[in-house]
């Protein structure tokens, strides 16, 4: 998955490079862009209770308070209570200070399971150590050493984890180890991803316990044949590679299975199901005891079927199937939504989020695969399904029926009607869900409104406040502060286009002003929301007279089918279209100076401000590129097949998506940053453009970064560095006065 440009993690470091400053104060400004580009953190404030788990059936939740610190709140007396405390905790058998980066609670909510000494593999895994915590006790117990994954029984009797390629399981009635696979070797893992499944079907953990405890299933993955990937950053004398299996398109991709284990009796159990040149992106145990669910896509991703399977003698049958013209989503990246399918506890049905009438929507199903009926219907999408009640029949979800820009929490009747909203706050809201469906955390924002956190109750009553972020409006009423504005134009071509634009301090309409364009622009992403404006840059833009542009472009989620996978096939075309009628929207603003734009992206924003740049010529003077792709024949197979098809049947169509075939179009000045370990972008796209640029006599900038992944920067002094290189290009080649 094409990843958005991620600095967020380095705002935090505001704390200790710019100093609070009281409400009393005169307003203040930035001195500098390091000041700004580190001020995320005063603007975003405080996310609420962090590490949020429902315990005890959803009677209390957890949280880590401070440090080293777990305590749990109840909603219906609002008490809270110390669950753990870590301050005087040692590593077992050591005097080290225990120290942990997540953990999970038992389903009894007697034994908490934490992750410790992580070791990162891909984005989303990497390689720990797991303890148990026994609540009543107080012992710490070392369950799983090197694991990139673990997990506790359903019972809370074992725990499983996967280790070097097999699977494993701990029984605490024994305290003995259980080897459930033995056939692990070089890319050839059970219970373990390679980088493109977990990549681009959002998952790290390749295997899943049934509620009952009895089973494990599991992905066993076969990459031998994927073509391997080097990279280095060129440190010492000596040529050291990493290495990865790497399919790109049209090349052999992993193969995979699905084993079932026995628990009991350590058998195991392969599913029938033939793969085909297809994948198997996700695995559900249903309610019916020994029952597995599976989903197959073919490799053009445009064909579903779904299949029941029985754990104890693998065969299987198909029950549903989806088709489309363009593509079938399993899960949506940029929500943090892993499934769009739901196994409720209790009940034979299942619930699946489709787009077949325009809109993403939900409909029920028996476990026969008869649709019951349609839950919801109209032209919004639901996002995100949080709790179904099987004793009340109720489904709770949210959606964009009051506007594709908010997401707004609602609840039906199993079989559409009742219909009723919960959350009545204009604002992107997003919402934690209690597993006995009394309760649930809202947080959200507005362009007026920093992020707000509270418990409530599924009347919608207000139960507590969590976090009202009193210092964020603190810091904007003592700090100049340049709000998001929200707007909309029409294209030439009749589509309707939602924007956001941040003006600059005093703002004057009778003066003209350079515009940036700072987009992504990627299928299913959505860059403009009613949310409250974060980003530190974007500040000092404002505030030494840019207007920053955000714009939710065709190919965005939120708006339905048409608007989202018009793109199919045409990956660049109408995505730059709407850039370029963006510009050309502004440039009839009184206010704006037409002959002072830019455009800039990272990651497919990188792809997107490069394209648009040569496919739009003279519409941008400045194009700032972040890792880009610049031909989609280069990226990996399972996204880039998604939305452009098969090799060699759309060749041409490739082509034309390519950045480098327009390479002699280089109208105005770029400059483009790519990292050597890039895993995801290949630092290839960013060579091959340039050499293409060069044959075409075009000049570009460009700044390597070698040991940076796919954020380009490595460290909060590269990320200022290259943050800083954006600004002076933009200072010296956007502005009338050449900065030094």
């Amino acid at each position: 998955m094409i990843n958005l440009n991620r600095v967020a993690w380095l705002y935090g470091l505001a704390f200790l490079l710019v100093h609070p400053v009281t409400a009393q104060q005169a307003k203040q400004r930035y001195t500098n862009l390091q000041q700004a580009v580190f001020s995320g953190g005063q603007l975003a404030g405080s996310p609420g209770p962090r590490s949020v788990n429902w315990i005890e059936g959803g009677t209390k939740f957890s949280f880590i308070d401070g440090q080293n610190t777990i305590k749990t709140l109840s909603p219906k007396d609002q008490k809270e209570e110390v669950i753990f405390d870590g301050s005087q905790l040692k590593f077992p058998g050591t005097d080290k200070p225990f120290a942990y980066g997540s953990f999970q609670w038992s389903k009894d909510s007697k034994n908490i399971l934490f992750q410790a000494n992580f070791r990162p593999v891909y984005r989303r895994s990497g390689v720990s150590d797991y303890y148990v915590y026994s609540v009543a006790d107080k012992s710490l117990k070392l369950v799983a050493k090197d694991a990139q994954t673990a997990e506790l029984a359903p019972d809370g009797s074992k725990v499983g984890y996967e280790r070097g390629g097999n699977l494993f399981v701990f029984d605490f009635a024994t305290q003995k180890e259980t080897q459930l696979t033995d056939d692990a070797k070089a890319a050839f893992y059970n219970g373990r991803f390679g980088w493109a499944y977990e990549e681009e079907f959002g998952l790290a953990q390749a295997w899943e316990w049934s509620p009952d405890s009895k089973f494990i299933a599991f992905w066993q993955s076969d990459e031998r044949q994927v073509p391997i990937y080097k990279l280095t950053d060129y440190k010492g004398f000596d040529e050291k590679f990493d290495s990865l299996p790497y399919p790109r398109v049209g090349d052999q991709n992993p193969t995979v299975r699905i084993g079932v284990v026995d628990i009991a009796n350590n058998s195991k159990q392969w599913v029938k199901v033939d793969l085909g040149d297809g994948y198997i992106p996700r695995i559900y145990w249903t309610s019916q005891e020994g029952q597995l669910a599976l989903m197959h896509l073919n490799r053009k991703q445009n064909h579903l079927r779904l299949f029941m399977a029985n754990a104890r003698t693998g065969d299987a049958k198909q029950i549903m199937e989806e088709k489309s013209t363009t593509w079938v989503d399993v899960f949506d990246f940029f929500a943090g939504i892993n499934h769009l399918i739901y196994f409720p506890a209790g009940v034979q049905e299942f619930y699946w989020v489709s787009d077949r009438d325009g809109f993403a929507h939900l409909y029920r199903y028996d476990y026969s695969g008869k649709l019951l009926n349609a839950v919801t219907s109209g032209k919004w999408e639901v996002s995100y399904v949080h709790h179904i009640d099987p004793k009340a029949r109720k489904v709770y979800f949210t959606s964009t029926e009051a506007s594709p820009l908010e997401r707004q929490l609602f609840v039906s009747d199993v079989d559409g009607k009742n219909k009723r909203r919960l959350t009545t706050i204009p604002g992107r809201h997003a919402v934690n869900f209690s597993p006995n469906g009394q309760y649930f955390i809202d947080k959200y924002s507005s362009v007026s409104t920093p992020t707000q956190v509270e418990l409530r109750d599924t009347k919608g009553q207000l139960i507590k406040a969590l976090e009202t972020n009193k210092r964020v409006t603190d810091y904007t009423t003592s700090h100049d502060y340049s709000p998001k504005e929200l707007s909309s134009f029409k294209t030439t071509d009749g589509q309707q286009i939602d924007i956001s634009i941040i003006k600059p301090l005093n703002f004057d309409p009778t003066k003209k002003y350079p515009v940036i364009l700072d987009i992504y622009g990627g299928p299913g992403a959505q860059s403009v929301y009613n949310e409250f404006a974060t980003t530190g840059w974007h500040q000092w833009l404002a505030q030494t007279g840019y207007i920053v542009v955000g714009v939710n472009n065709r190919g965005s989620g939120g708006y339905g089918r048409e608007f989202e996978k018009v793109v199919y096939e045409k990956l660049g075309k109408y995505e730059s279209l709407d850039f370029a009628e963006t510009a050309a929207y502004l440039a009839r603003q009184p206010w704006v100076d037409a002959n002072r734009m830019a455009i800039r992206g990272h990651s497919y924003g990188g792809y997107m401000s490069s394209y648009t740049m040569l496919t739009h010529p003279g519409v941008f003077k400045v194009s700032l590129v972040g890792a880009p792709v610049t031909d989609w024949r280069l990226y990996d197979s399972i996204y880039t097949e998604r939305y452009m098809g098969l090799l060699p049947e759309n060749e041409e169509k490739y082509k034309v998506s390519a950045v480098s075939t327009y390479a002699k179009n280089l109208s105005g000045k770029m400059f483009i940053a790519h990292s050597t370990m890039d895993e995801n972008v290949h630092v290839r796209n960013t060579f091959q453009l340039v050499n293409a640029l060069e044959d075409a006599g075009k000049d570009a900038d460009l700044r390597i970064y070698p040991p940076g992944a796919h954020g380009v920067a490595y460290s909060a002094g590269t990320q200022l560095l290259l943050f800083q290189q954006y600004t002076t290009y933009l200072e010296n080649n956007l502005k009338s006065t050449p900065a030094n």
